[in-house]
């Protein structure tokens, strides 16, 4: 039980097979529903941002969405909802070193809801938690972080050769799996989710929160099918010497090459907008 207003609902598309959420999701969400698909995942992302486009301040120990956000709640429980239906939720080691004690289930973001993510969870999957994907070319990782030590979570670290051999010699546990997806100093995208369908062979919905810089090779290689992307009311501003990413980093692709995108919904808590969008995919 929340004590959370319901979001305000501003537009909505039939878009997709509803989802059967709980009454306390229902009650703050509204309905959701994901388009039917087989064979592939289906690949969403979750960003927040502020008004002029920052994602992350880039500064120890603010780098991380509640900064962002102001610590809403509303962006929580939404953050909460996406990993409780994500059979997978992928994030790069950029944004894992920005948040060492964090593991990434829906509980975990926001408890108050726990109950009700659960229950819609055993609706629709065979797992209790979302598979956490770490992306890391020369696993440059902590292995104490909570992620790999707590054991609430199957994980795996999808890296490169030379990483591969690096976390050998750290001994990660049982639960903890790790694949060599290329032999080179980068990983596509195409590498990356090749990788998890060797463990999630049945697809789902694939959740990215980050960071930019994946979501940049996503985009590239136009594997993003959605992006759920929360509007903070704040403004972080820009400074020739001190960059601040937005959603996309490290990849171009204007004026010849823009990513196209349909809004699906738009929905309020106060002064913050939930807005959701989809993208024409390469998967298609």
């Amino acid at each position: 039980m929340t004590h959370l207003a319901p979001l305000e609902l501003c537009c909505d598309s039939a878009w997709g097979e509803d989802l059967p959420l709980p009454p306390d999701l229902q009650t703050l969400y509204g309905r959701i529903g994901f388009p039917l698909h087989s064979g592939r995942p289906y690949v969403i992302s979750n960003f927040v941002s502020t008004i002029d486009g920052v994602v992350s301040l880039d500064a120890p120990g603010k780098a991380i969405g509640d900064v962002i956000s102001g610590s809403n709640e509303h962006d929580n429980a939404v953050m909460g909802l996406l990993r409780s239906i994500a059979e997978v939720v992928i994030v790069g080691a950029g944004t894992l070193r920005a948040s060492p004690r964090h593991i990434w289930t829906a509980a975990h973001v926001y408890p108050a809801l726990a109950h009700a993510y659960d229950d819609l969870r055993r609706s629709i999957s065979e797992t209790s938690n979302p598979l956490n994907v770490i992306v890391t070319a020369g696993a440059d990782i902590d292995r104490s972080m909570n992620v790999f030590t707590s054991g609430e979570v199957q994980v795996l670290i999808v890296t490169t050769q030379a990483g591969e051999t690096k976390l050998a010699q750290m001994g990660m546990p049982s639960w903890v799996q790790v694949i060599a997806a290329g032999n080179q100093n980068h990983l596509s995208a195409g590498e990356i989710l090749g990788a998890i369908g060797k463990v999630r062979p049945s697809g789902g919905v694939y959740l990215i929160e980050g960071g930019p810089h994946l979501m940049g090779d996503m985009f590239a290689e136009e594997r993003i099918d959605e992006l759920f992307l929360t509007l903070a009311p704040q403004v972080a501003g820009r400074s020739a010497f001190h960059e601040r990413k937005g959603i996309v980093a490290g990849r171009m692709f204007a004026p010849e090459l823009l990513r196209q995108a349909t809004l699906i919904s738009a929905k309020r808590a106060m002064s913050h907008l939930f807005l959701r969008y989809a993208f024409q995919s390469r998967q298609e």
